[in-house]
């Protein structure tokens, strides 16, 4: 418990942890574990572009769809990733901003 600031005490029938305030140190890491947490979401969401982009074109190859409605498919799949990945953007200046504020 000491690694992350708290302090048990037990006074027989209650146990309290005591959290102390952050400090700037502390809130320097907190921004940063934020924005590992941000970049670890947007490369998950576009590793499902990949996956989803491959999907499309090997139907394309194969096909099974003609080569406009795949790039249209591909485009929608785009417009979705940049979205979402906006929207991290958007949580984590958010985020950041809540966690820097005193």
């Amino acid at each position: 418990l000491s690694d992350i600031g708290l302090t048990p005490n037990n006074d027989g029938q209650t146990i309290r942890l005591n959290v102390p305030p952050l400090t700037a140190e502390r809130r320097k890491e907190f921004v940063k574990l934020a924005s590992k947490l941000a970049e670890e979401g947007k490369v998950s969401i576009r590793n499902i572009r990949r996956d989803a982009v491959d999907s499309v074109r090997k139907q394309e190859k194969s096909g099974e769809l003609p080569e406009d409605e795949s790039r249209d498919i591909q485009d929608k799949i785009q417009k979705l990733t940049d979205k979402y990945t906006a929207k991290i953007e958007e949580l984590l200046a958010e985020k950041e901003k809540d966690i820097t504020t005193v």
